[in-house]
């Protein structure tokens, strides 16, 4: 990925949060006839295992990719959206402008694992079940299924583990400009119709140079 130091992201907090809130990834590798291959599946992120943490999700049994597992990128992204150079001050300075496109994205490095035993894979559902359904009035659980469907469900599935090697995140929030800039953006966004822009301009905001 281009990644000028000014949109470079190393702080691992602000990696993670990206990934607990947009936790499905677009997960792009190489096939058995070494013909590129993407998939969107959600990963959950496992921070303490290993250095640099694992993902841990599943695909369904009949999606190939599992049988080849080869070095991975898997790209996670938050909120974007475009920029008018109408909303900078510098506009109406010099006009020296132009429209770009700002957004958020990190990418993980690594070869798969496959999971293909029962305890694994029920552990590998509880979790990521639990892990989305806690928001809920009333969280439901794997274990609500009927055990039969959930073996079968089992069965259908197989787990897949990525020990995290490399991290790369670019979040092109208008780093680059100066503060009212920066700021004349967020507004700008704000006063968009509909709620596309909204959560662009919160980013923008948390992530704004202090």
């Amino acid at each position: 990925m281009y990644l000028p130091k000014h949109f470079e992201i190393t702080d691992r907090a602000a990696l993670h949060e990206l990934l607990r809130r947009h936790p499905l990834a677009t997960w792009a590798t190489v096939g058995a006839d070494g013909l590129p291959v993407v998939n969107h599946v959600p990963f959950r992120l496992d921070a303490t295992r290993g250095e640099q943490g694992t993902l841990v999700g599943h695909v369904a049994r009949a999606n190939p990719v599992w049988r080849t597992p080869a070095p991975s990128v898997l790209a996670f992204r938050a909120a974007d959206g475009y920029v008018s150079p109408n909303w900078y001050p510098a506009k109406r300075e010099h006009g020296k402008v132009v429209p770009t496109w700002n957004y958020a994205v990190v990418h993980a490095h690594g070869t798969p694992r496959i999971v293909d035993d029962r305890e694994g894979l029920l552990a590998i559902v509880s979790a990521l079940t639990d892990e989305h359904e806690a928001a809920q009035p009333h969280p439901w659980a794997v274990g609500d299924a009927p055990a039969d469907y959930v073996e079968q469900m089992l069965r259908a599935i197989v787990g897949i583990e990525i020990p995290v090697q490399r991290w790369e995140a670019k979040f092109k929030l208008s780093q680059n400009r100066g503060a009212a800039d920066v700021a004349a953006v967020v507004a700008g966004l704000r006063q968009q119709a509909g709620d596309e822009q909204q959560p662009l301009a919160a980013w923008m905001q948390a992530h704004a140079p202090r």
